[in-house]
């Protein structure tokens, strides 16, 4: 087990399919550290690692990996909260104005309708394929060989709109390479991949009952063109913090300060 220091710092896990995020909050409640590690195929040894000199008094985990967390015991005392929790809580603490929360994370599509204070009224989640997730994305910007963080840029680069009609992955990769046989332009087909995932993401929007503000977090966050295409379906402006995919840790480490001073 990690050393437990009793400066009174809380911290907050999201432990992802891709990538591990930190937030540590300070007794007051101020951010006073940030990090971020891949994954991989060792994810406990990934978590000490992160945590290695921070020295938390107390920690709540989430994420996909929050129950392999507590079960292993790294630190105490720990608690664990759903994703939907975590990121009401976050975006409320970055935006209270926010209404509603939209992530799109790697192995999942979650749609939060918040209340004041974080408080999560309704949601929908998405998490039986890779349809509508970064895994969509991830899979088909391998498919035409370009970086998954180049993957919206090399979209936006599109002079038209190509229709791909099925959200399951395997059959959009083979809608995709149909596509360029014919010789389509990559960049149209990215596009089509990308609206593909946006008017699924729209359905999810609707379903729960879409009030602005709307907060984009999560790693998808991070394409411009899906914000775009969001924007221009939803015809107003987005809120995406500056470090979408810190926002589940954020609010992890909310939910524990909280726990900490018995509010």
């Amino acid at each position: 087990m990690l050393h437990i220091d009793h400066t009174g710092v809380v911290a907050g896990i999201d432990i992802g399919s891709r990538s591990i995020e930190l937030v540590v909050l300070s007794p007051t409640g101020e951010i006073t550290r940030q990090a971020r590690l891949p994954t991989t195929f060792a994810p406990l040894r990934q978590c000490r690692e992160i945590l290695m000199g921070v020295g938390a008094r107390r920690i709540t985990a989430t994420g996909y990996g929050r129950k392999l967390f507590v079960e292993n015991d790294i630190l105490n005392p720990c608690d664990a909260i759903t994703e939907i929790q975590a990121y009401a809580l976050g975006a409320a603490r970055l935006y209270p104005e926010a209404r509603t929360i939209l992530d799109i994370g790697g192995q999942d599509t979650k749609v939060v309708s918040l209340g004041p204070e974080g408080r999560v009224l309704k949601f929908e989640m998405n998490d039986r394929c890779a349809a509508g997730t970064g895994k969509f994305l991830e899979i088909m910007a391998t498919s035409l060989q370009v970086p998954i963080e180049e993957f919206g840029d090399f979209a936006l680069a599109a002079d038209k709109q190509v229709q791909i009609s099925s959200m399951c992955a395997v059959f959009a990769e083979s809608e995709a390479t149909s596509l360029m046989g014919r010789g389509e332009q990559p960049q149209n087909i990215a596009l089509g991949l990308h609206l593909a995932i946006v008017e699924r993401t729209m359905a999810m929007l609707n379903r729960v009952g879409l009030e602005h503000p709307l907060c984009f977090a999560g790693g998808v966050a991070h394409n411009r063109c899906v914000i775009r295409l969001l924007e221009e379906r939803l015809k107003t402006r987005i809120i995406v913090p500056t470090e979408p995919d810190m926002v589940g840790a954020l609010g992890a480490a909310r939910y524990c300060l909280r726990k900490e001073t018995g509010q």
